[in-house]
């Protein structure tokens, strides 16, 4: 068995893909942020399978944060940290995450033009989460080391502008140089190749994670996304902040009808994921909840997604070698 302990691994694989080289990692694998879900548990199982954890800090939770970051550092596993520049109180998880030995951050939730020195001077690698053209180029402008391409498939915060990934991809990449990591809309090999193809170096996956045996969050969020289908979330708040994407629930259907968030939309948010309420909050899910149809553990998914991956690319490979379409 490989030995995933090390964030400093050195392989072909990581000297050829910048997102790998900045990260540690050894799969082109990373997963999303969730406010509360993405913690060591989760952060944890998706580094040791080979991917890339994230621990998250846009649940404003600081302590229970820096607790969650210090466990990965001590796990000795690679992993990053995701810092929601508008959602950070003041700038202590800043700080601390500069202090802490991490090598890798994505910055999200607005302009990271002030972040970028001080975490480039702690030699971490930065990359930001971009839903426009717009800001991905700002972003560049500023000396950010890589994006997270944000597609409007995902779930959670959205721009109310819906660009989908495969549409962003392509955009962002003709204009752009940087590595970017395609985010929205994949839960296996097929996107994963399909984001690769549009100019991507890695994906980053949500939704799916949620729906793994190592997710903290109820049987019933999980069960939820694996009974939704392609058309069962619903893009809310568009009118005001922030947009989301959240599943259809009887929860979320006046707000969708109103197109307006109720002001205290997320205050049983901790009841949707860990207390299996449903319509105690909207349940945050992108469109490739469709695409989800079994709980799986981390290592599965991560497995079969890499697998899938190289049957596809091999796939092309020979259609190329032959130049033939089929």
């Amino acid at each position: 068995m490989r030995d995933f302990t090390s964030p400093h691994l050195s392989t072909e694989s990581q000297r050829m893909n910048r997102v790998l080289a900045h990260c540690g990692a050894r799969v082109p694998i990373l997963q999303a942020p969730m406010g509360w879900i993405a913690r060591s548990a989760l952060a944890s199982a998706v580094s040791r399978a080979g991917g890339l954890g994230i621990i998250e800090t846009s649940s404003g939770e600081t302590a229970n944060c820096q607790r969650e970051i210090r466990t990965m550092v001590a796990s000795g596993l690679p992993f990053g940290v995701n810092l929601p520049i508008r959602f950070l109180k003041d700038d202590a998880m800043l700080r601390f995450v500069c202090e802490s030995g991490i090598r890798f951050v994505t910055t999200s939730a607005g302009s990271p033009a002030k972040f970028i020195a001080p975490l480039k001077a702690a030699g971490i690698a930065v990359y930001h989460a971009v839903p426009t053209l717009e800001t991905a180029l700002k972003c560049v402008d500023a000396g950010i080391d890589g994006l997270v391409v944000e597609g409007a498939e995902g779930g959670g915060f959205k721009n109310p502008e819906e660009v989908s990934t495969l549409v962003l991809l392509q955009a962002i990449r003709e204009r752009v140089s940087v590595p970017l990591i395609a985010a929205g809309g994949i839960v296996d090999g097929r996107g994963m190749a399909a984001a690769f193809a549009l100019g991507a170096e890695a994906i980053q996956m949500g939704t799916r994670f949620v729906a793994s045996t190592e997710s903290p969050v109820h049987a019933h969020y999980k069960n939820a996304i694996v009974a939704a289908e392609a058309t069962g979330t619903w893009v809310l708040n568009k009118r005001a902040t922030p947009c989301i994407r959240a599943l259809k629930t009887a929860y979320t259907e006046p707000m969708h009808e109103s197109g307006l968030l109720s002001p205290d939309a997320f205050a049983g948010i901790q009841q949707v994921y860990f207390g299996g309420d449903m319509n105690a909050a909207p349940a945050l899910a992108g469109q490739s909840a469709g695409l989800v149809h079994a709980v799986k553990p981390v290592q599965a998914i991560i497995d079969d997604t890499v697998a899938e991956f190289f049957a596809i690319s091999a796939r092309m490979a020979g259609m190329a070698a032959a130049r033939a379409f089929g």
